[in-house]
């Protein structure tokens, strides 16, 4: 109170444990804040870091390098592990901030802030959940159109208790299958797990959208090429197709006993011309629209002149195919390889896996983008309501005192929308039960 007197506009408040309801140090705190606007966060979180101010406001161990990422976490925890992961492998922050139990500030004050944050290429986000749906899904739409925003959600298995649900229904349904459309609609890269917000901002940073999800593979061993296809499958991704002019070139080119078929397997003796050449191949089938090149080190080749011949290529590639994207796995630690792949900006990864899912995030990415741009109709042109029908229902079971319209009202109201429903007819007795049921016995 003394500090919202004295004109503080915020306040970071680490404890925990401030109670509810009325009288309680968290009805105290939120009502002289108010008074006064000023604004909190937290409580019972990690604190707020902005490495380009030079600003450690956090109980966190270690203070993250200067970046363009920026990390909103409702967990302590995770945001205090996303920091230390962070410093480990030096990726910079352009902010790190923990909600906590959220009083106050909350994911959609901060998406905002961020979405204009020149300083920010990229939001990340640890949701555990939603507690203001409306302002959270205006302030994602906006901040999308602007960056990649990524986010990942834990609870997917959690259901409402049967005990604790006011309906069966609710006690079936899944939160997370709400949560999901939400974040697809506006326009939000959803990922499963902590890794994968680093890998999509990776992607998404150093490639842009690209049409089409078709993923051609370049390898110089077969069976990483059939790992790379499996992965792409679990992860219901779309294998291209070899064009019939492209074998006829790779045929010409390339050794016999090459697969003739994607994934293309250039065989384990492959030098930097031979990736040259299938590598430009690919880039120019119009059957694809996305090329994976695996290179696995061998006593035959050098994987520092594949990784020349990837990047000289793609350097001389005509303009036209220059915005098919090209994703690179480099097995084995070659550091001159990898400095080169660095240099050229291919995004690179250490698993086919990974690059796979780096392919998959970039795709989800702009289909999120494409749903966000849509609008659609507030009604289909074929539809027509009872509005004035459905307002007398609800303001009757308003006007008894009811919290919930019961099965008569219910069906009622989904005809009004011309809803398909199972009939629902009221008996007062066993005999009236029976005389109520013959015509839909007999109706089979």
């Amino acid at each position: 109170r003394t500090a919202a007197e004295r004109g503080v506009q915020a306040a970071i408040i680490l404890t925990a444990h401030l109670g509810e309801g009325p009288g309680s140090p968290w009805a105290q705190v939120e009502a002289a804040a108010r008074a006064h606007g000023l604004r909190i966060l937290g409580p019972h979180c990690l604190g707020v870091i902005a490495p380009h101010a030079r600003l450690n406001a956090s109980i966190a161990a270690h203070f993250p390098q200067a970046g363009d990422l920026a990390l909103i976490s409702e967990s302590s925890a995770i945001a205090a592990a996303l920091v230390e992961w962070g410093v480990a492998r030096s990726v910079g922050f352009s902010a790190v901030v923990s909600l906590g139990d959220t009083m106050d500030v909350d994911f959609g004050d901060l998406l905002d802030y961020f979405a204009t944050d020149y300083r920010t290429r990229a939001i990340l986000l640890y949701v555990e959940q939603i507690k203001d749906a409306r302002k959270f899904m205006s302030a994602a739409r906006a901040a999308a159109r602007a960056k990649p925003v990524v986010v990942v959600k834990s609870g997917r298995a959690e259901r409402v208790q049967p005990g604790s649900a006011d309906t069966h229904v609710q006690a079936l349904a899944r939160a997370d299958d709400v949560y999901g459309a939400a974040f697809n609609r506006a326009g939000l890269l959803r990922v499963s797990a902590l890794d994968e917000l680093f890998t999509a901002a990776e992607s998404l940073g150093r490639l842009g959208t690209f049409p089409g999800r078709r993923l051609a593979i370049l390898s110089n061993g077969g069976g990483v090429g059939h790992l790379a296809v499996d992965q792409l499958i679990a992860l219901q991704g779309t294998l291209a197709q070899l064009s019939d002019s492209t074998v006829q070139k790779l045929d010409a080119v390339l050794p016999q006993g090459w697969s003739r078929s994607n994934p293309v397997d250039i065989v384990v003796d492959a030098d930097g011309d031979r990736y040259a050449t299938a590598i430009e191949a690919l880039l120019a089938d119009s059957e694809n629209d996305a090329v994976l090149v695996v290179n696995v080190p061998t006593a035959f080749t050098s994987s520092a002149d594949a990784a020349q011949a990837l990047t000289r290529t793609l350097g001389l590639r005509p303009r036209h195919h220059r915005d098919k994207p090209v994703f690179a796995v480099w097995l084995g630690n070659d550091d001159q390889a990898t400095a080169t792949l660095n240099a050229a900006r291919v995004p690179t990864y250490p698993t086919e896996a990974e690059a796979v899912r780096g392919f998959q995030h970039l795709v989800r990415y702009r289909e999120a983008q494409s749903a966000l741009m849509e609008t659609p109709p507030s009604l289909p042109q074929d539809f027509s309501v009872d509005t004035a029908r459905a307002r007398a229902l609800v303001e009757g079971a308003l006007a008894n005192g009811q919290g919930w319209l019961d099965p008569l009202a219910t069906h009622e109201l989904l005809k009004a929308y011309g809803i398909p429903s199972a009939p629902v007819l009221h008996a007062r007795d066993a005999h009236e039960a029976m005389d109520l049921a013959q015509p839909l016995l007999e109706r089979g």
